[in-house]
């Protein structure tokens, strides 16, 4: 058996977190997985009901605007959470993006938002502007430092950062300002 095979067999088993090399006769402890334990921050929540809006039996959504209301941006619960340019250009104006994108028929189109699914990669994406505008009233600005959590989701403005949204489901997120994307979720500070 070859070093390598024997370390593979080592770290397969798991049962031993001892591991004998060859180059010494020493024991030598292995690493512990690293995780995490950093977990999103609660102290800044908002009320997300003051952002919830119910259409009908079959479609809601938690709306928002950034502060500046440049962008608007939904959460539609346990689906996907997203943002758009409110500049009406018809292009999402983040430096970076996509000249195009696939939409859900199949053609390639300029990218208009950026989004997360419940699973799935975050990504650039062609959304009509009435899935993520309001459709009645005036939409809440979401302050900056303040956290939105809803249906399986978290979003955030921040001043210097920009806006970030995550699926609280898989961990994946975004955020983005009009000088890039980040393909993380920002937690407030």
């Amino acid at each position: 058996m070859t070093a390598i095979g024997a370390a593979v067999l080592a770290l397969a088993g798991c049962a031993n977190p001892i591991v004998n090399t060859k180059e010494t006769d020493q024991q030598t402890a292995s690493a512990a997985p690293t995780t995490s334990s950093v977990r999103p921050s609660n102290d800044k929540l908002v009320n997300a009901f003051d952002y919830y809006l119910r259409i009908d039996d079959t479609h809601s959504g938690y709306y928002f605007t950034s502060p500046s209301g440049s962008w608007r941006c939904v959460i539609v619960p346990r689906t996907w959470a997203g943002c758009q340019s409110t500049a009406g250009t018809g292009r999402i104006g983040i430096a970076g993006a996509p000249q195009t994108v696939t939409d859900d028929a199949g053609q390639s189109v300029a990218p208009n938002a950026v989004v997360v699914s419940t699973q799935g990669d975050p990504a650039f994406a062609a959304v009509p502007a009435d899935q993520v505008k309001q459709p009645s009233g005036t939409t809440k600005p979401l302050p900056f430092n303040k956290i939105l959590a809803a249906a399986g989701f978290r979003c955030n403005t921040q001043q210097e950062v920009g806006i970030s949204c995550v699926s609280e489901e898989t961990g994946k997120g975004f955020t983005f300002s009009n000088t890039g994307i980040n393909w993380q979720y920002t937690d407030v500070p």
